[in-house]
């Protein structure tokens, strides 16, 4: 799915949501010059996998946080964790680095990467903002509508404090 197709996804499901769109952001860095109605909305999103390439991690976190891997891998039994390549970034959630989104796990069409949602992103007004599968855009959505969407598609969800 490309940005478009997210934004049509968004409707068809009339789910709340609001678009920023604005100049590509590589990293936080450049995600901090962007002005944004919700900063504290901010996500940061990791992909790892294990070191057999068994079981793959999408692990969205405040803008804010650094995720831990060592201490990740120790609180969910995983096996020792890496970054994914840019190969398989591309396919498996046919994505390009600066654009990785939990929107990217509808490309993902063997269900094999698990989400992991920060536990932070459900308090207060529970708006989490990502990119539309493009670093040209941020979208804000809730993020219980934003699992609901994950879930529906086949991806293995979890809420856990990072």
């Amino acid at each position: 799915m490309n940005k478009q197709d997210i934004y049509n996804l968004l409707e068809e499901k009339g789910v709340w949501h609001e678009i920023v769109e604005h100049e590509a952001v590589w990293n936080m860095e450049d995600l901090a010059k962007v002005k944004l109605p919700y900063p504290d909305a901010d996500a940061k999103n990791v992909f790892v996998r294990d070191d057999k390439k068994q079981n793959y991690y999408l692990i969205t976190v405040k803008d804010d946080k650094r995720v831990d891997l060592k201490k990740f891998r120790e609180d969910h039994n995983t096996r020792k964790l890496s970054f994914v390549s840019e190969n398989d970034l591309m396919e498996i959630l046919n994505l390009i680095p600066g654009s990785v989104s939990p929107f990217g796990l509808l490309n993902d069409k063997e269900c094999k990467v698990k989400f992991f949602l920060d536990k932070a992103f459900t308090v207060n007004k529970a708006i989490v903002g990502i990119h539309p599968n493009d670093n040209t855009a941020t979208v804000f959505v809730k993020a219980n509508d934003l699992i609901d969407i994950i879930k529906e598609h086949g991806n293995e969800v979890e809420v856990v404090k990072i």
